[in-house]
């Protein structure tokens, strides 16, 4: 899953997983921020705990129906279609408030994790043997916000809908990587409507799906926007759906303006005896999009009457850290991101040149010049898998590189030997943001002691993602930021280094355009083994492409520490994907 906005872009980004810190808020104590400083080492290791059996409704001790939760931003919304939603905010926005699906996370208090439950199933699926078919059974008494109800056809066509890499290039691919079609059916758009799409059957109220290799990974893929209820017609077309998804969760949309505003008001036709996990207390959430990181930080530090019940899901500033968790006010933890450098396997073809690159990035002048926060948000590495996933080997892909650290005679010593002092290196950066002008001047001060010729490429945060997304843009390097779907390296390396189709202008999140038919076999066969010997399998491979083929670097592994006013309670780090607990939240007023 990608970050919600550009890595190089902003003071402080958020993403996904392990524990949030209890504590005492300055309310009811239901909020997360205590004065001592969370594990923040073992990101990767989420998302595991399940309980099939959960059952709706859901109440919390002491909370209160009312109020208005205002969330601010400097980060838009890239879209809110539910099959194309896959960056950190919309997916967490849609599926906790929003939109629900097969399978969903619930948070568990006593142990500071999330935990799989059913949302629209009735239990978490149920696979054949092999994992070849999965099969859920709808909840009765669905509908979306308009009284009509939920029916199986309307999961077969999301369903379909998923599969269209055209439609929705920037959606997540899983339907394509392993449901049966998934490299020939284009999608209801793309493709000649539903005509060719046999991967799903309906008997009753049960939908199956088959696939073409076992997955067993698919009660997680079912807890995504893009596997819920879609009803196939003219109102779910991709042009109007972004705009206004049906709400079958708590709230629907109210006024929403892309990339800038976004107001979600309570859907009286949820009923929360059918959800195993939301709950409703708020009256509404205004969401403001364009705030400036320093207004930001500001606006939560003084807390006024009109302000206390606002939160960000962007991290707060390093330099104010401090006082948020002397307030109380700073829900922090950790989550299974991996930010890195990706540099272009199509352009920059030397492997010196990539280790070069790594050598030579800024790490803590880069981190200082971001904001982010030593040990909290920010956190060395050398494996594309972070601490915590199951399967991850201890390894250095650089020889006698300590990870973090930046060695320019180390890059200046590769690039002679690859005849390439001089390398010219084109990179994004936003020049609307601070912090990413400071974060760009500190590449560009260290990649010139190292030898290189940086040509920093202006955009604004608006046009990044849109920009990096596209395999034409004049740039050879690409940053970015990968948070795990599910506790899998089936979740890391499909998404982030299987090869696309770059002439077809496929690139998918796939930013270093790798591309190796050796890699995708070993992927493929992967995904082939008996479940308890995949995790080891991804861990090797790891060690296999980041030594033998280096197509990234990582900069950090992640981390959260998100502020909040005195009026809000509930805000806990969502630890599968480094977001509020929107499904806790609730006013002190």
């Amino acid at each position: 899953m990608r970050l919600k906005q550009p890595i190089i872009a902003i003071a402080a980004v958020s993403a996904f997983t392990l524990a949030a810190c209890g504590g005492d808020g300055t309310g009811s104590g239901t909020g997360s921020g205590n004065d001592d400083q969370p594990d923040t080492s073992e990101g990767g290791n989420t998302g595991q705990t399940q309980d099939p059996d959960r059952e709706g409704p859901v109440t919390i001790e002491g909370a209160a129906e009312g109020g208005t939760v205002t969330v601010i931003s400097t980060s838009g919304l890239n879209t809110m279609d539910p099959t194309e939603a896959y960056y950190q905010n919309t997916t967490s926005i849609l599926t906790g408030l929003v939109t629900r699906a097969w399978t969903q996370y619930a948070y568990d208090e006593e142990n500071n994790t999330m935990v799989l439950v059913p949302d629209l199933a009735t239990d978490l699926g149920r696979p054949n043997d092999d994992f070849t078919e999965w099969t859920f059974t709808l909840r009765d008494g669905i509908t979306y916000e308009d009284g009509t109800p939920v029916e199986p056809e309307d999961f077969a066509f999301s369903a379909a809908r998923s599969f269209d890499r055209e439609a929705f290039p920037e959606g997540p691919a899983f339907s394509n990587d392993y449901f049966v079609g998934g490299d020939t059916y284009k999608g209801p758009y793309t493709g000649n409507g539903l005509k060719g799409f046999d991967a799903v059957e309906i008997n009753g109220m049960d939908v199956t799906y088959k696939m073409a290799t076992p997955f067993p990974d698919m009660l997680y893929w079912a807890s995504f926007a893009a596997m819920g209820p879609i009803q196939e017609g003219a109102d779910s077309d991709p042009e109007k759906y972004r705009l206004k998804p049906l709400a079958t969760g708590p709230y629907k949309f109210g006024k929403y303006v892309p990339e800038k505003s976004l107001e979600l008001v309570r859907n009286p036709e949820w009923d929360p005896a059918t959800d195993p996990a939301r709950t409703a207390y708020p009256d509404k959430y205004e969401f403001d999009l364009q705030v400036e990181e320093a207004q930001l930080n500001q606006i939560l530090l003084e807390d006024s009457a009109d302000d206390q019940a606002t939160l960000t899901y962007d991290d707060v500033l390093a330099v104010n850290f401090d006082q948020f968790k002397a307030d109380g006010r700073a829900a922090v933890g950790s989550f299974p991101l991996t930010s890195f450098w990706a540099p272009d396997y199509t352009k920059i073809t030397d492997i010196k040149i990539r280790q070069a690159l790594a050598y030579a990035y800024p790490y803590e002048d880069a981190d200082l010049a971001g904001g982010y926060i030593e040990g909290v948000t920010s956190l060395p590495g050398a494996q594309l898998l972070p601490p915590g996933t199951a399967g991850r080997k201890d390894f250095n892909p650089l020889p006698d590189h300590e990870p973090g650290s930046t060695d320019t005679d180390a890059a200046m010593a590769l690039l002679e030997e690859a005849d390439a002092v001089g390398y010219e290196v084109k990179f994004l950066y936003t020049k609307d943001s601070d912090s990413g002008v400071k974060v760009k001047d500190a590449i560009v001060a260290s990649l010139t002691k190292a030898g290189f010729s940086p040509k920093p490429v202006p955009t604004t945060i608006a046009d990044f993602s849109s920009l990096r997304a596209d395999p034409d843009t004049d740039i050879n390097v690409r940053s970015g930021g990968w948070i795990a779907d599910w506790p899998s390296g089936g979740s890391w390396f499909p998404p982030l280094l299987k090869s696309t189709d770059v002439a077809a202008g496929v690139l998918g999140a796939n930013y270093s355009k790798f591309n190796e038919p050796e890699i995708d076999a070993q992927m493929k066969e992967i995904q082939t083994l008996p479940v308890e010997e995949q995790a080891d399998a991804w861990g090797e491979l790891d060690d296999t492409i980041m030594t033998d083929y280096f197509p990234l670097f990582v900069t950090r592994y992640g981390g959260v520490a998100q502020a909040y006013g005195s009026a809000i309670e509930g805000h806990f780090i969502d630890n599968t994907i480094g977001m509020p607990t929107w499904k806790n939240i609730w006013v002190n007023s």
